[in-house]
């Protein structure tokens, strides 16, 4: 006699763990539970219940089934199942992210489609995460009799029905109530279903398309794409072009003619505040067949978007990093804007690049995948040079309007000069001056709240977090000091040092502190200002951009949020500050970020017909990279940044992995990286020809954090299937000795040099 077997991975598991377990499928679940399927099986000592995903089914014979097999529980239905593709972007995430399988799973679908162990009637079942939101539909399904004689509401009920089905919502909109419906459905003249409920999210953005008329820059372009959207074969291809030069119009006659062949497309931004503009020039130009996938989302609405991909009802999606997941059919286009950012890379489990998840979809797809931005990523452009992607270049900005000047201010003659002040006289005249155009400005700070850190006068001791090695932050409208990583919170502040009670100095600045020195400076002015503390609420960011886009604020202030993709008319102005601590950061990539975010909100500037320029505060003026984006000399950094590469041997001339330890005691976390860095280099020199460089343990830059402590190995390795299997039997090692009781550990593919 054969048995029906699931080949399982459970919730919860961690890394040590996490494998495939088998389960006996019984008889009244037989034609549910398929690979993909989501179940509730027992785990463990009192077979507690927990969620899991299937990953194989098949059949063995009763006397070779493993001894002890558990019966799953429950299976959800048919349509909550990973489909095929999903399965597979999940087993990608296993295995280049060394996630476990259900953290795979949780980042491939949405909170709202998840389920959870229940008891119901002393059964252990599965419950969706979300109650599920539905409507009613109306269709018409025979003719109204003639008597009794209807009535007008039931005459308006089939005129209404009669060119298709209608939600009791849409029905109700024109004076037609549930009764009156019900009532036709008893009589059968109208049936009822229940429907997911559809939810237009941009229902206030008119379909008002427009021609797409494309330079012959932007032309040429589009038709050096064009034969690789169109052979139905995996493509990819940089579009680097400079700040202003039109890309987003040689993205949407790219979606256009991808939407002309019967393909779907999926366009991916680096930013929430990105979304607002792009999904109105998307919703405008193709249509509300338009769905969107970000964090700022509540689940409800996230899980109906969710649902309106799923069901084919969407031809093009718009989103962040984990928009890279949704479950488009028959993807024909995937565009990756500003695909330097940051954002792009995962912080927590699973620690993936999308950069990679959209390679991957692109060749499952047979689609065109296009990395646009005005300053690539190193690896990105040598990919392009070295001839592996398609290189197109936009290299004037549209319509031929000059790119912004530059100037520098010198913030140590501003000092000796006796300014106290973050924002420099020359800076404050030019907002002045703008103001008195009725023209607006932005100014970038990547620093939030108010001052930015707080230190005895006396003794020199520095207020810092009790759960991270981090000092605390004045934000001042709440009159408290904040950490920006675990939260903790000192309310009322204190002005005396708890270690001698000498006077407590805050210094440094953030955007809560500017803020209040410009309306200072400049009385008239009405000053916005976006940062995290600023757009915590729900459609912040959409409601501050339109507010600013109709001129009800002049100067936008504002983190890197603002320092990328916007596009405002009336701006003529963009002041850059504080931009040295960026600059002297640690991490590889730390020229390169500067470069780019000051190229970027550079680029702001000057993008309709008034000019645009842009005055860059700093204590280095002459610094090489900061000269560079001035220029906006693209390929003058990258030569300098490729040099410096291949010189001290970082990416693309190798792969970085950092291996984070993590526990309670520092010397155990300590002892435990060593530990593992001497089993990896027993292994790997078993094994001559993976290439591996290993360096540390050392503290990460940040050693406590939610007071657990930190520290790292650095790996400079090709990341290939024999180094991850190197890595597996180090990871194996490190378990039979014990040492996870001591530190977990944690695997970025995708790290500076830092979690």
């Amino acid at each position: 006699m054969s048995l029906l077997l699931a080949q399982a991975a459970v919730n919860d598991a961690n890394i040590h763990f996490d494998k495939l377990y088998s389960y006996r499928i019984p008889a009244e679940l037989a034609g549910r539970v398929f690979p993909g399927s989501m179940v509730l099986v027992p785990f463990g000592r009192g077979s507690k219940a927990r969620m899991a995903v299937v990953l194989a089914v098949g059949e063995v014979d009763e006397s070779d089934a493993p001894k002890g097999l558990k019966t799953l529980y429950d299976a959800a239905p048919e349509d909550a199942r990973l489909t095929p593709d999903l399965l597979e972007l999940v087993r990608f995430l296993k295995e280049r992210t060394f996630c476990t399988w259900f953290e795979a799973v949780k980042a491939v679908i949405p909170y709202g489609a998840q389920y959870r162990p229940a008891v119901v009637d002393g059964r252990h079942v599965m419950q969706g995460r979300l109650t599920r939101s539905t409507e009613r539909l109306y269709t018409l399904a025979g003719a109204l009799p003639e008597k009794p004689k209807p009535g007008p509401r039931q005459l308006a009920a089939v005129a209404a029905l009669q060119n298709g089905p209608l939600t009791a919502r849409q029905l109700d909109e024109v004076g037609i109530s549930r009764a009156t419906l019900d009532g036709l459905v008893k009589k059968g003249v109208l049936t009822a279903a229940e429907q997911d409920k559809a939810i237009d999210l941009f229902a206030a953005i008119p379909f008002d398309p427009q021609p797409l008329e494309l330079s012959p820059e932007q032309q040429q372009v589009f038709n050096d794409l064009l034969p690789n959207l169109e052979d139905a074969r995996p493509h990819a291809a940089l579009l680097h072009g400079v700040t202003g030069s039109g890309k987003t119009i040689v993205f949407l006659r790219l979606i256009q003619r991808t939407l002309e062949l019967g393909r779907r497309a999926l366009v991916l931004v680096p930013e929430i505040s990105l979304t607002p503009q792009m999904i109105r020039r998307l919703k405008s130009t193709f249509g509300s067949r338009l769905a969107v996938q970000h964090s700022a989302l509540n689940n409800t609405e996230r899980l109906l978007q969710w649902r309106m991909i799923q069901q084919g009802n969407a031809d093009i999606v718009v989103g962040t990093r984990s928009a890279v997941f949704a479950p488009l059919q028959n993807l024909g286009l995937i565009i990756m804007d500003e695909e330097q950012e940051h954002t792009y890379q995962s912080e927590s489990a699973p620690r993936f690049d999308a950069h990679d998840v959209a390679k991957k979809r692109a060749v499952m797809e047979n689609a065109l995948l296009l990395f646009a931005s005005a300053t690539p990523l190193t690896e990105t452009y040598h990919a392009a040079e070295s001839g592996k992607l398609q290189l197109v270049q936009l290299t004037h900005r549209y319509g031929g309007r000059p790119l912004p000047s530059v100037d520098f201010i010198d913030m140590r003659a501003e000092l000796a000069a006796g300014n106290p002040r973050e924002v420099s006289v020359r800076l404050a005249r030019e907002l002045q001056e703008n103001l008195d155009n009725g023209e607006q400005s932005i100014l970038l700070l990547n620093r939030r709240g108010y001052r930015t850190i707080g230190m005895c006068t006396t003794c020199g001791h520095v207020l810092k977090c009790p759960n991270c090695s981090v000092p605390l932050v004045y934000h001042k409208p709440q009159q408290a000091l904040l950490c920006h990583h675990c939260g903790h919170t000192v309310h009322p502040l204190p002005q005396t040092c708890p270690e001698c009670g000498g006077k407590i100095s805050y210094s440094g600045f953030g955007t809560q502190r500017v803020e209040e020195e410009l309306a200072e400076l400049l009385p008239g002015a009405r000053i916005l200002r976006m940062d995290q503390d600023s757009t915590s609420r729900k459609d912040a960011h959409e409601t501050m951009l339109a507010q600013f886009a109709r001129h009800e604020y002049d100067i936008l202030l504002g983190t890197q949020m603002v320092a990328k993709g916007l596009d405002f008319e009336k701006v003529t102005l963009v002041g850059v500050l504080g931009i040295d601590s960026l600059l002297f950061g640690q991490g590889f990539r730390a020229y390169e970020s500067v470069f780019s975010l000051i190229t970027q909100v550079v680029g702001r500037g000057g993008r309709a017909a008034l000019p645009g320029r842009a005055l860059i505060q700093t204590s280095v003026p002459d610094h090489p990279v900061l000269q560079l984006a001035a220029a906006q000399d693209y390929k003058g950094f990258y030569r300098e940044e490729i040099t410096f590469r291949r010189f001290s041997l970082y990416p693309p001339f190798c792969s970085f992995v950092v291996v984070g330890f993590i526990g309670d005691q520092e010397g155990a976390v300590f002892i435990a990286a060593q530990r593992f860095g001497a089993l990896l280099g027993q292994h790997a020199a078993q094994k001559p020809n993976i290439p591996l460089r290993i360096l540390g343990p050392a503290p990460m830059n940040i050693t406590m954090l939610n007071n657990k402590f930190r520290y790292k190995l650095t790996l400079k390795c090709r990341n290939d299937a024999a180094f991850r299997a190197l890595l597996h039997e180090t990871l194996d090692a490190y378990d039979a000795e014990k040492l996870p009781q001591k530190a977990s550990v944690i695997l970025d593919f995708n790290s500076d040099g830092d979690l």
